[in-house]
C-alpha cells in the first residue's frame, strides 16, 4: 500500500506559524534588554555564627495522635471526575465519617468506673478527688440586664407577709468564692441540674449536652491570694467531671433515703446511678438492642418505693421500670404521637403523674389504673388544658400545685389541693383543669438556650411553696404558688442567661446553669 501524501499546509497554517515564530522573537528581545537594564541584587551577606550553650536532652514520651487518611488529589492519580472509582472512594470516605459520627454517639453499656471516664481539661483535672468531700453524706424580646421585678415592687408592697417574703428571697446573695466566670461546672451547655438533698453544704449537679456530668462543692474554701501580687494566679475551684453518658444529660433525680446515690437520664437512651461512695456509674436501665433509640427527657422516682423509678421519651411514651428487674421487664405505654418534654410525679402521691407535651396539652394521669390491651394500654388519663402553643415542662409542688412553661409566653398554675382524695380514674372537669393563675414570661430561648422550664422547692422548711424559672433577661424569678413574684435574682459576672434552675429541696439555695456550662449560684 504506497504511504499516504502529507496535506499541502494552508495558507492559514503558514500565517498561524510565522506569527509564533515572530512573537517568540520580541519576547526574548525584551529579556535581554530587562537583563542589561536591571541590575541583579546583591547577594545577602552570610549572617555570622554564634555559638550557643547546648540545651540538656529531655527525653519525652511519644505523643500518640490519630491516625489519619492523608488526602490525595484524584486529578493527579489520573482518575476522571465521572469514574466509577472517584464515586466509590466518596462513599466509602461519607460511610467512614457516617460511622465515626455514630460510633460518638454511641451508647456506652454496663457499669463505669469514674476514674475512667474523666473529662479532660484543666478545669475539671481533680476528677475523683474532687468527690472526696461527697462521701458518706446524710431570644425573643430579650432585654438583658433589664429587670422585670424592681425593688420598689418589693417595697410597696401593702401584704406584710408577702413583703417579708419578698425581702428574704431578695436578700440571697451571688456566690463570692469565685466569680461565674470561673465556675464552668460542665464543658459544654447546660441541660439538666439537681441541688443534692443534705443541708450540710451545697453540691450541685450539671449535665451538659454531649453527656458530661459536673459535681461542684460550693462549701469549699477559695484560697488567699495576695492582692498587691499583680503576678499572682487565682486558682480555679475544685470541680469533677465525668463523661457519664455520650448524649445530652436530660434530667437529674436524687434517691429517697439514699444520700449516695444520684440518678442521671439521657438522650442515649440510659438511665444511670452514680455511686458517689464507690465512684462507679452503673447502668440501671438501657433498651435491650444497643441500636435502639429511646432518648429520656425526664425521671422521677417515687417517694413510696425506691426501687421503681418513672421515665418519658421524646417519643412520646412512659416508662415504668423495677430497679431489682431486667431493663427488659419495664412497661412502656405510648401517651401521645409527639415527645413529652418533661413531667412529674405528685410529691406527696406519687399515683398522680403530670405530663407536658410537644402536643400543646398538660395531662394528668393515674398509675393506679391501666387502660387497655397489648400496645394500647397506658394508665388512666384524668383529666388535660391545652394550651396555644407548646407546653415545655409540667412541675408539681408537694401542695398539689402544677407549675407548667409553654411557648405562648406563659407561665400557668393549676390547683389540685384534693389530689389526694380521688378515686382511682377519676374524671377531673374541664372547670377544674382550668389554671389558677397565669404569669406573662418570656419563653422564647431560641436555638442557643435551654428551655426554661419551673422547678419547685420539694419539702420547703417555711412552709411556703415556690419555684424558680430562668429569666432570659439574664436573671432567675422566683415566683409563690399563687402566681406572685417573690424575686428576681442577679449578681455580677452573669454574661448568659441562666436558663436552667432549680431550688435546694428544703433551704433557700438556687443554682441556675447556662449555655457556656457555668454556674451561679445564691445563698
Amino acid at each position: 500500500m504506497p504511504p499516504k501524501k502529507e496535506a499541502p499546509m494552508s495558507a492559514f497554517e503558514r500565517k498561524r506559524l510565522e506569527n509564533i515564530a515572530n512573537n517568540n522573537a520580541i519576547l526574548s528581545t525584551i529579556s535581554t534588554t530587562a537583563e542589561k537594564i536591571i541590575p541583579k541584587p546583591a547577594p545577602p551577606k552570610p549572617k555570622p555564627k554564634t555559638k550557643r550553650a547546648a540545651a540538656p536532652r529531655v527525653k519525652q514520651e511519644p505523643v500518640l495522635r490519630e491516625t489519619r487518611s492523608t488526602r490525595q488529589s484524584s486529578r493527579l492519580a489520573g482518575l476522571d471526575a465521572d469514574s466509577s472509582v472517584l464515586k466509590r472512594k466518596a462513599e466509602v470516605e461519607a460511610e467512614s465519617e457516617a460511622e465515626k459520627a455514630r460510633a460518638k454517639k454511641m451508647r456506652v453499656s454496663g457499669d463505669l468506673n469514674l476514674g475512667d471516664i474523666k473529662v479532660e481539661g484543666r478545669k475539671w483535672e481533680n476528677g475523683l478527688d474532687g468527690l472526696a468531700g461527697l462521701k458518706g453524706l446524710g431570644i425573643r424580646g430579650a432585654q438583658p440586664g433589664v429587670r422585670t421585678f424592681t425593688e420598689e415592687e418589693v417595697e410597696e408592697t401593702s401584704d406584710e407577709s408577702l413583703k417579708g417574703l419578698r425581702l428574704r428571697m431578695s436578700g440571697l446573695k451571688l456566690y463570692e468564692k469565685w466569680p461565674v466566670n470561673d465556675i464552668k461546672i460542665v464543658p459544654q451547655r447546660v441541660y439538666a441540674m439537681g441541688f443534692h438533698p443534705t443541708e450540710e453544704k451545697p453540691i450541685i449537679f450539671a449535665g451538659d449536652k454531649e453527656g458530661a456530668m459536673g459535681v461542684f462543692d460550693a462549701s469549699q474554701e477559695a484560697p488567699e491570694v495576695d492582692d498587691d501580687d499583680e503576678d499572682a494566679e487565682y486558682p480555679d475551684p475544685v470541680i469533677s467531671a465525668f463523661k457519664t453518658h455520650s448524649r445530652t444529660i436530660s434530667s437529674f433525680h436524687f434517691a429517697p433515703g439514699n444520700a449516695n446515690a444520684v440518678y442521671s437520664a439521657s438522650y442515649d437512651s440510659s438511665i444511670r446511678k452514680l455511686d458517689l461512695d464507690k465512684g462507679v456509674s452503673i447502668e440501671v436501665f438501657a433498651p435491650v438492642d444497643p441500636s435502639e433509640d429511646l432518648p429520656i427527657s425526664a425521671i422521677d422516682m417515687p417517694s413510696t418505693d425506691p426501687n421503681m423509678i418513672i421515665f418519658s421519651t421524646l417519643q412520646g411514651s412512659l416508662g415504668r421500670h423495677d430497679m431489682r428487674t431486667k431493663s427488659a421487664d419495664a412497661e412502656i405505654w405510648g401517651l401521645t404521637e409527639q415527645k413529652i418534654g418533661g413531667f412529674s410525679l405528685h410529691p406527696a402521691h406519687p399515683h398522680l403523674l403530670a405530663t407536658a407535651s410537644l402536643d400543646r396539652t398538660l395531662k394528668i394521669w393515674d398509675l393506679r389504673k391501666i387502660t387497655g390491651k397489648g400496645d394500647l394500654r397506658h394508665p388512666a388519663l384524668l383529666g388535660e388544658h391545652e394550651s396555644r402553643l407548646s407546653v415545655s415542662h409540667a412541675s408539681w409542688s408537694s401542695g398539689g400545685h402544677i407549675a407548667t412553661s409553654s411557648y405562648d409566653d406563659r407561665i400557668k398554675i393549676y390547683s389540685f389541693p384534693d389530689a389526694g382524695k380521688w378515686a382511682p380514674g377519676k374524671n377531673v372537669t374541664e372547670a377544674e383543669m382550668k389554671p389558677t393563675h397565669q404569669i406573662p414570661h418570656n419563653n422564647q430561648t431560641g436555638r442557643w438556650v435551654t428551655i426554661l422550664k419551673p422547678q419547685w422547692q420539694k419539702q420547703p422548711r417555711d412552709g411556703i411553696h415556690k419555684f424558680v424559672i430562668g429569666n432570659m433577661n439574664r436573671f432567675v424569678d422566683v415566683f409563690a404558688a399563687n402566681g406572685e413574684q417573690l424575686a428576681q435574682l442577679d449578681g455580677d459576672g452573669i454574661t448568659a442567661v441562666p436558663a436552667v434552675a432549680h431550688f435546694h429541696p428544703t433551704l433557700d439555695w438556687v443554682a441556675g446553669g447556662n449555655a457556656s456550662g457555668k454556674l451561679c449560684l445564691w445563698m
